[in-house]
């Protein structure tokens, strides 16, 4: 499917597991693979809250590479480790995306590749453009 573009942030596992960090359909739907606190290596931030914040932040800068912003998400999805992350993942969900109001899920999962991670995020945005 030569339409579709494919967007590639040099991540390791990017070429280790063979996917893109972002895809953007002909339709102007863009879906952002799932996004963890790991920023240059390292997880950024301890905490729930800390963590989803910055997943949120990696996500939002894959979709600043096609042009597009917070405003344009769609939906969201947030993965979740413990189920007293709840309040915390929540809180930086509402505090980047209460203006926008996108669907969103929250599911807790058993864990994630490093068991120091306890949030991992996608996001869908949508380019309403796409006829220019």
């Amino acid at each position: 499917m030569s339409d579709l573009r494919r967007l590639a942030t040099g991540a390791p596992w990017e070429d280790a597991f063979g996917y893109s960090r972002a895809v953007e359909l002909p339709n102007g739907l863009v879906l952002v693979s799932g996004c963890t606190s790991i920023v240059d290596g390292e997880i950024a931030g301890g905490g729930p809250y800390e963590q989803a914040v910055n997943a949120f932040n990696v996500a939002l800068a894959a979709l600043k590479q096609v042009g597009l912003g917070r405003e344009d998400v769609v939906r969201t999805r947030m993965y979740i480790t413990h189920a007293r992350d709840v309040e915390e993942v929540g809180r930086a969900h509402k505090e980047l995306f209460d203006a926008v109001r996108p669907a969103a899920s929250m599911i807790i999962v058993s864990g994630f590749v490093d068991p120091s991670l306890v949030v991992e995020v996608e996001v869908e945005a949508y380019r309403g453009d796409t006829a220019a």
